[in-house]
């Protein structure tokens, strides 16, 4: 379960996403662009300390962009090239925002998720209230291991993550579901995107 807060974040979310998602090199869109939300969805980290979000954005008339984050009430220790921002949140006080694919919290849960055969989380706020999210997030299955750290990150579309058992590739502008030598996958559906999209692909590291 994802336990989420009825706050209010300066700056947004989105704001921070404005001026970060241009510096990218797998960023398509048009210089100043507006960035709006397209769907989004959380994995749960069993620590209960890292929020982790899947969160799809459009920037004006461009293509869908997959930009996984978390967000942690201290900086990550040797992050500094992950960091998005930072905001205040009216509940959390200081939250430290991040490019999820350098976060171990975000690619541990992704890696079980999709070899658990997985889901998003459920999202329910701090007063017993709950909402659907308008991202489906749906794990294949795969049968390799779990990994314990992060050895190797490549940023670009798509983005690289090596771990001391695994190899996920990161589509930072989804494509339709191929199944091929991959070992597994992440799948993601949204209103208006019916035909489930590959979000990562999982395999064990020769």
């Amino acid at each position: 379960m994802a336990l989420l807060h009825k706050a209010t974040i300066t700056p947004t979310k989105l704001e921070l996403l404005s001026s970060w998602l241009p510096t990218r090199p797998w960023f398509d869109g048009p210089a100043g662009g507006e960035i709006t939300r397209v769907a989004a969805a959380r994995f749960d980290d069993p620590a209960g300390e890292v929020g982790i979000e899947t969160l799809l954005v459009r920037a004006g008339d461009g293509p869908t962009l997959h930009v996984p984050l978390t967000y942690r009430g201290a900086p990550l220790a040797g992050a500094d090239a992950f960091l998005v921002g930072t905001t205040e949140h009216s509940v959390l006080g200081k939250r430290w925002v991040y490019d999820a694919t350098g976060d171990p919290v975000y690619v541990v849960e992704l890696a079980r998720v999709i070899r658990d055969a997985g889901n998003q989380a459920t999202e329910e706020f701090e007063n017993g209230d709950s909402r659907d999210p308008d991202l489906r997030l749906v794990g294949s299955g795969a049968e390799v291991p779990a990994p314990a750290s992060l050895t190797a990150h490549r940023d670009g579309e798509p983005t690289v993550i090596e771990t001391d058992t695994l190899l996920l590739t990161v589509n930072r502008i989804p494509t339709v579901a191929v199944d091929d030598a991959n070992e597994g996958i992440l799948t993601a559906c949204w209103s208006g995107q019916e035909t489930p999209v590959v979000l990562v692909h999982l395999a064990a590291r020769d």
